[in-house]
């Protein structure tokens, strides 16, 4: 089967399942894992984030939203060339990934010839849906229902951690503006045994200011800006730097800021969702979670 994939979660998925070898297209976020990268690209953005601050970037996405202009380019060429018989998009999020404009303009194209997957997860329980939805799309359920067991088997040791108390934790994914971590994230923040009080579980990453984050006033913030990783949300913090209420705030007063590997392990509703979930747990509980092991560089504390 011919695969194209228009959402990194998805080809990291597929790659789980053994069938790295059909994917014949993926987008410029298809990173994971490193065979990803020599696919050929399918889509890339309208702009270049890379270049831009968060500020920018927040700027341009909103204008382009109002306008109805472009976020994503499907490459016509690179997509004919390579003649999908499937392709997994998603349904979630219009600025994360490739969403309905691109995924109709994908298949007029092809003159509608492949059949779509769309995805939807909303908390963890639509990750390990989404994962047997590939799976029983491409013929791959026994594989895709190990994935789900092993993943399930990961989730329930860190719920199982014994825990003295339930810290407040806020988890900010985008820092000029601020926005709230929504999603899988905050369901992620419970089991890691913190109380999220800024967003609920499946709803939808939110504009937020210092004033609400200060009115929950967290134990614990982790800063995980959308697809951002820990070297680049520390230059982006750099705006909070004399800040009177950022520093007001009894998280940063007490030295319990974080900065993630989002992008690898928070942004996406892949497998490596459960990794975030681990790291949140030595974060918030570190002595609980000691044997826990998670990647080095995954994440760090803030300390100025």
């Amino acid at each position: 089967m011919r695969i194209v994939s228009f959402l990194p979660s998805a080809t990291e998925t597929l790659y789980e399942l053994g069938l790295g070898h059909h994917i014949v297209g993926v987008t410029h976020e298809c990173k994971h894992p490193p065979a990803a990268r020599k696919k050929p690209q399918v889509i890339r953005p309208s702009f270049d984030p890379a270049s831009m601050s968060g500020k920018e970037i927040d700027s341009k996405i909103v204008e382009l939203v109002r306008s109805g202009g472009d976020i994503y380019i499907v490459d016509e060429k690179a997509l004919k060339e390579a003649d999908p018989e499937l392709i997994v998009a998603q349904g979630l999020c219009e600025v994360c990934s490739p969403f309905t404009k691109e995924i109709g303009r994908a298949v007029s194209i092809l003159g509608g010839r492949p059949d779509v997957l769309v995805l939807d997860p909303h908390d963890l329980d639509d990750v390990r849906v989404s994962i047997m939805d590939v799976a029983e799309k491409v013929g791959r359920v026994k594989e895709g229902r190990r994935l789900v067991s092993s993943l399930q088997r990961r989730i329930d040791a860190v719920r199982a951690l014994k825990i003295k108390n339930r810290p407040k934790v806020a988890c900010i994914e985008w820092v000029d503006p601020p926005f709230t971590a929504g999603h899988w994230v905050p369901q992620m923040v419970e089991y890691a045994g913190g109380t999220n009080g800024l967003s609920a579980a499946g709803e939808q990453s939110r504009r937020t200011d210092l004033e609400e984050i200060s009115k929950f006033d967290p134990d614990i913030i982790v800063m995980m800006p959308c697809g951002f990783g820990v070297k680049r949300t520390l230059e982006e913090m750099k705006v909070l730097k004399g800040n009177a209420k950022w520093e007001s705030l009894r998280a940063v007063k007490q030295k319990n800021v974080y900065a993630v590997e989002s992008g690898a392990y928070f942004s996406k509703p892949s497998p490596r969702t459960v990794v975030g979930l681990e790291i949140l747990a030595k974060i918030i509980h570190p002595e609980a979670a000691r044997k826990i092991k998670v990647p080095k560089g995954s994440y760090k504390k803030v300390v100025k």
